[in-house]
């Protein structure tokens, strides 16, 4: 079905975190109650809080840092028993992918009787969170999840050798305030492997089963802008922040709609059993499946015209020549993947909602021939 909808109020320019206390007064929340839930303490220092302290009409205020990456069952659980008493109107995520992550699923948790981490396993499972308790504002200090314009967070289990996503189609971020000026000091690899993530959101909207004119024309502008700019950042161009944030926003909103395909599918389990960073995992698969996907997608040429290549080969140079200058490795044996670990990698790599939604089959066994290809 060729449609579009996205309805998250987006402000991306350098400066808009400064308009956090113009958003949240036209929310009008009913007690005025805030947690701000960021990426560390630095991100609190930020002279927009204590505006929201001072105001005329001051808003109450918890604030809680989450450094965690790729978020976990159980510290959503712990989250969630922390806060649940003081029942916030609105959540505040600043930082990345895992701590917007973990605030668009507080949205839906607030209001259910959990008693322990297996009752939020099944209600994750269920899917019956009826209308989020809250309502979120999603701030990125990273420039590459676009998790800030999408109604889903992914929480990892990896004791249950699980990957699970919260999702509600009401629980799209009241706003998004896209600030290149927050991404400044990030280490050059995390730099890298999220504009990289940025550019697999788009590749995969671009091609994926559900994707629209609208979900394809917002994937090929946000893979021209990351991948023009990559160089930019690996040398320190100040433009280039700019660029990968709107290209990451502006992929965030393609794959809004779209949801991702194998890159993602086979990504996770890399990423669970072997830590490797999911922008760095997911960028080393886009060659083999791009190459895999390219006889079942219409508008290849343009594709790859906006990656900056006439070939999957070239794209598997241009990608790993990125990772080795940011200084991540570019195959699985230098992340610490053995050979004998690929055949059950490739049975954890089908993942309901991403592998069924890439336009070519993909089986355990194809799955084995590309991880045996970027070994």
């Amino acid at each position: 079905m060729n449609r579009f909808y996205n309805p998250v109020h987006t402000v991306a320019e350098a400066g808009c975190f400064n308009r956090l206390p113009e958003i949240l007064e036209k929310m009008e929340p009913d007690n005025r109650r805030i947690l701000v839930l960021a990426w560390s303490q630095k991100a609190l220092e930020h002279v927009v809080f204590s505006q929201l302290q001072h105001a005329e009409q001051p808003f109450d205020m918890r604030t809680v840092v989450f450094e965690a990456s790729n978020p976990t069952v159980e510290q959503l659980f712990q989250l969630y028993q922390e806060t649940k008493d003081f029942s916030p109107d609105v959540i505040v995520a600043i930082g990345g992918g895992s701590v917007m992550d973990i605030g668009k699923s507080l949205c839906c948790l607030y209001g259910k009787e959990l008693p322990d981490e297996d009752a939020l396993r099944a209600l994750i499972q269920s899917k019956e969170y009826g209308r989020p308790a809250a309502r979120w504002i999603g701030v990125p200090t990273t420039a590459g999840t676009g998790s800030e314009v999408t109604c889903w967070a992914t929480i990892w289990d990896p004791c249950k050798d699980a990957k699970r996503s919260v999702e509600h189609h009401g629980n799209y971020a009241y706003a998004a305030l896209v600030d290149s000026q927050l991404t400044e000091g990030m280490p050059l690899s995390l730099a890298v492997s999220s504009a990289l993530d940025a550019a697999a959101h788009a590749i995969e909207s671009y091609w994926a089963k559900r994707t629209n004119c609208v979900s394809r024309a917002l994937a090929l502008q946000a893979v021209r802008l990351i991948m023009g700019h990559l160089e930019g950042l690996l040398s320190g161009a100040s433009e280039a922040r700019d660029a990968m944030a709107q290209g990451s926003m502006l992929a965030g909103l393609a794959f809004s709609n779209t949801k991702t395909t194998a890159c993602h599918s086979i990504s996770y389990p890399l990423t669970m059993h072997f830590h490797i960073p999911h922008g760095a995992a997911v960028s080393m698969l886009l060659a083999p499946v791009l190459q895999m996907n390219a006889s079942f997608v219409e508008g290849m040429p343009e594709l790859l015209n906006a990656l900056g290549v006439t070939n999957a080969g070239l794209l598997k140079e241009r990608i790993s020549s990125f990772l080795l200058r940011s200084g991540q490795p570019a195959a699985l044996r230098d992340w610490g993947v053995k050979q004998e670990d690929l055949p059950h990698l490739a049975e954890l790599g089908l993942t309901k909602g991403r592998a069924d939604n890439n336009p070519a089959e993909i089986t355990p066994e194809t799955i084995k021939t590309i991880l045996e290809s970027i070994y």
